[in-house]
């Protein structure tokens, strides 16, 4: 593989999921304005300025999976980092959108950014196991940095050394969200999951077992709807689900988990003065609030998506990718003092805090976590058992 030469500062930046303009038809090296959550792998830093300089050699493509550069979430967010870090070490940057959603379209990609001589590529999500199986020992002197991706997506593999697959706690951020949802006074709650994979599943678990723990400790009654879309992107089918929880149900706040599916979890919101959303992956209130009303968004629970991407194409400009190839590694706390510098956590500055769950409260729980006081399974094999909620497994929409 080739060694890359090094820019040494390091990058952050403030994520802004204002929906991007770019072509989502294909490639396109055009640019615009993105920010990061925070830096992983060692700690986060919310220090602005760029790294200057030039990265040489490095020429950066990212491919995007089921959804597009505009999906409030797990691409757009990718995307954004991505190019953010490109721009601002003058380095060459496109983007690839499948034409369809197979492994099939997404490996033709792949050969089409090895064609057009990019030498890092940045995949977003499971999906890209089967992709990664197939193209890593064929493109040996390509870096693939594999979000959400692990291990076992790649079919039994091991992970080839030019590959470095993270993934991420989230039954960790999904319990601090179900915790915050309670102590602030909504106990009928909803789980919308897109699909049921491995890291929507440990989003909903964890969700569901934070609201048992805040139920049971201020001993109140809560029920959690509990369901899956089934796919990524909200429909008036799913809107109309949606709907009928909220204002036939009486749901107060719906967990939306899985890309654009929130859209129809703030479409049937919006109907219904009061009742809120919780984002994923990333702060969705900029999103939701803008398309919805001020203040539908509750809270996120947020991974370190972009502060990911910083951190890693920082490594690989500077030659020290051989430390993290052929690994796979769950990113989670990191600070039990610090909740920002963590790869799981919520929004500090949009999170609707309250009395019943000031930011205080959410730094003692971060800390309880992190010394272990507070544990969350990760088991995905079932639903969680519970003492003090009820919840209402209801299977697929669709």
């Amino acid at each position: 593989m080739k060694k890359f030469f090094a820019v040494l500062l390091t990058l952050a930046m403030v994520l802004s999921l204002a929906a991007c303009g770019g072509n989502d038809s294909g490639n396109t090296g055009d640019s615009g304005n993105s920010d990061s959550q925070q830096e992983p792998a060692t700690t986060p830093t919310d220090d602005g300025g760029d790294q200057g300089g030039e990265a040489a050699d490095v020429r950066v493509a990212m491919i995007t999976d089921y959804g597009d550069i505009t999906d409030q979430s797990f691409n757009q967010t990718t995307y954004e980092a991505s190019k953010a870090w490109s721009e601002a070490n003058g380095v060459p940057f496109t983007y690839y959108k499948p034409a369809g959603d197979s492994t099939a379209e997404r490996v033709a990609m792949v050969e089409k950014a090895a064609d057009e001589d990019y030498n890092v590529i940045v995949m977003p999500g499971f999906a890209f196991g089967e992709t990664i199986a197939q193209v890593a020992d064929v493109y040996p002197d390509i870096t693939f940095i594999a979000l959400d991706v692990s291990e076992g997506d790649l079919g039994g593999m091991a992970v080839p050394s030019n590959v470095y697959c993270a993934v991420y706690k989230e039954e960790l951020c999904g319990y601090m969200a179900g915790v915050a949802a309670v102590k602030l006074g909504y106990t009928h709650l909803g789980y919308l999951g897109g699909m049921a994979v491995p890291a929507v599943q440990r989003f909903g678990y964890g969700f569901v077992q934070g609201v048992d723990a805040a139920a049971g400790e201020l001993g109140v009654d809560a029920t959690v709807e509990y369901v899956y879309g089934n796919q990524f992107f909200g429909d008036p089918d799913i809107t109309a689900y949606a709907d009928n929880w909220y204002q036939n149900l009486g749901v107060q706040a719906v967990f939306a988990c899985g890309g654009g599916i929130c859209t129809s979890a703030g479409e049937a919101a919006a109907k219904v003065p009061g009742t809120k959303v919780i984002g994923v992956d990333v702060d969705q209130s900029f999103t939701l609030d803008a398309a919805y009303g001020e203040g539908v968004t509750l809270t996120s629970a947020m991974k370190g998506l972009a502060a990911t991407v910083n951190h890693m194409l920082t490594e690989v400009a500077a030659g020290n990718f051989a430390n993290y190839g052929g690994k796979a590694e769950a990113l989670g706390l990191v600070s039990g003092d610090d909740p920002s510098a963590n790869y799981v956590l919520l929004p500090m500055d949009t999170t609707l805090w309250g009395d019943g769950f000031t930011q205080d409260d959410y730094k003692a729980l971060v800390k309880d976590m992190f010394d272990g006081k507070v544990t969350v399974s990760d088991d995905i094999s079932a639903m969680p058992s519970v003492s003090n909620i009820t919840v209402n497994d209801l299977g697929n929409i669709k």
